[in-house]
């Protein structure tokens, strides 16, 4: 069933061609405040296009993103053209985030949400040592490298892919556990982990291997533990062109070589 799309918001990353494409659109199409729209059209890159996304969060708006930056794996392709029809007829894909909550070495917890992956990395020369628990059990006793994620499917093919991670489809409900240049055990490559377990990373040896925690945009320093878990509750909602689909794109990329 196609959706309202005749209140559009515009929002644009802050690059001139990003603003400039903002300018053509409003003048084609109009522009409402967010809490009037039925659609937000954010024109930039895959990182504006995940601010939006959490600004948005929980709203219930719908995000569709059209390519103003570089990748734009998150984003439509841009056209001045029949965008209404095109945000009618988009497919809708539902984005939950992971929770993080990390206790940093004064033992005080920060929370923060992450649509793509919660990372750990060594804050200095050396390299983390880390012990890695799913739902209260020990998997990993030890593991020693420069850090390690979790990552949800849509964030499968961001950093968690260029750290040799698995890409998930978009309704397939795994997490994915990826290492990042693993020294002990050398040949671990990660897991998959079913998306309603909880990951619990602590830090041995914080004072001499310090690392750092980070949710998104969002770092966390001189972390001795962090448990993550996909979010119960919060939510983010994002279009793309049924001749383009999230489904197309995690095929197409499984392909590249």
């Amino acid at each position: 069933m196609p959706r309202a799309a005749d209140s559009i918001c515009f929002l644009a990353g802050d690059t001139p061609m990003a603003r400039s494409a903002a300018a053509r659109l409003v003048a084609l199409y109009g522009n409402h405040p967010p809490d009037r729209a039925d659609v937000v059209v954010a024109l930039g890159g895959d990182g504006f296009m995940l601010q939006t996304l959490h600004r948005f969060m929980g709203t219930g708006i719908p995000i569709y993103g059209m390519n103003q930056g570089t990748i734009g794996f998150l984003m439509n392709e841009f056209r001045e053209t029949d965008l209404h029809a095109r945000l009618a007829a988009a497919v809708e894909n539902e984005i939950r985030p992971l929770e993080m909550i990390a206790t940093d070495s004064d033992g005080e917890e920060h929370r923060a949400l992450a649509i793509n992956e919660v990372s750990i990395f060594r804050q200095s020369y050396q390299a983390a040592r880390l012990r890695i628990l799913i739902d209260g059990k020990v998997r990993m006793e030890e593991l020693i490298c420069d850090g390690v994620m979790v990552a949800t499917p849509t964030g499968s093919t961001a950093y968690n892919l260029s750290a040799q991670g698995p890409i998930i489809p978009m309704d397939a409900p795994l997490l994915a556990l990826t290492p990042v240049s693993a020294f002990r055990p050398r040949r671990w490559r990660g897991a998959l982990i079913p998306n309603q377990r909880t990951v619990v990373i602590e830090t041995l040896e914080p004072e001499k291997r310090p690392v750092n925690a980070v949710a998104d945009h969002t770092e966390v320093k001189s972390v001795l533990k962090v448990s993550i878990h996909e979010s119960r509750t919060a939510r983010s909602l994002v279009l793309f062109d049924q001749d383009h689909s999230w489904d197309e794109r995690i095929l197409a990329e499984q392909f590249r070589y």
